[in-house]
């Protein structure tokens, strides 16, 4: 601690923790700790000991201001009352700004297009999550918005790729396709499949023309091999 860290301490002592004999007969505390501990407090009672914002800059200019003194850009000061008090205000006006938006941006939200990918049985007791890894992307230059996922199980050496106009009115051809990473990179088609089998750990769209992914072999083998792929979208 530095000397200046010690000053404020014994001033605070000094000026909050005075003896009060007349308070000893009294139940409670005898000392003033209130000036930090009220404005904590989670209630709308008025501030004990209200802050003096004589000298204060900002309440100086506010108050020579006549275009900002009034306006409803600027968050109301409640000098009486607690942080708490004043959190549930600003909560109370942000959830006011951030409804008609929400309205609006929901009314203008609607289904384009309703695909089945897989289905599960409804006797489970709960459905295991089999949609993986999805990834966006919107290709700017032709409109076309692509969804990049796979799905496990059957299916893990996959990866599917969803497309769709930005427009809901035009369509794409090959709307949704999959690209298998099975044994690709076997040397030659008499190798055997079960030898280098790979599945798909992950997948970004790298720029427009190009997909990225991670693959891992599947033979459950230690050293298993990771191979960083990036392949042309076309």
């Amino acid at each position: 601690m530095t000397q200046k860290d010690i000053t404020f301490v014994a001033d605070f002592l000094t000026e909050h923790f005075n003896e009060a004999p007349e308070l000893y007969n009294r139940k409670g505390k005898y000392f003033n700790v209130e000036r930090v501990g009220q404005y904590l407090k989670d209630e709308d009672d008025d501030l004990v000991s209200p802050p003096n914002t004589e000298g204060n800059q900002w309440f100086n200019f506010l108050k020579n201001s006549t275009h900002l003194k009034e306006s409803p850009l600027l968050f109301p000061y409640y000098p009486e009352k607690s942080l708490h008090f004043v959190k549930r205000q600003m909560e109370g006006v942000i959830d006011q700004c951030l409804q008609k938006p929400a309205d609006i941006i929901g009314q203008s939200v609607h289904q384009a297009v309703c695909m089945s990918l897989y289905k599960t049985s409804k006797s489970e007791d709960s459905t295991p999550q089999l949609f993986k890894l999805p990834f966006l992307w919107n290709d700017r230059t032709s409109n076309i918005h692509y969804v990049l996922f796979t799905i496990l199980e059957n299916s893990i050496s996959k990866i599917h790729i969803l497309r769709r106009h930005t427009d809901t009115s035009r369509s794409v051809s090959n709307g949704i396709l999959a690209v298998d990473f099975g044994n690709f990179l076997n040397n030659s088609i008499n190798e055997s499949s079960d030898s280098r089998c790979y599945s798909c750990l992950d997948a970004h769209f790298y720029d427009d023309e190009t997909v990225t992914v991670v693959l891992k072999e599947s033979v459950e083998q230690e050293g298993k091999e990771r191979v960083l792929a990036q392949l042309p979208l076309s």
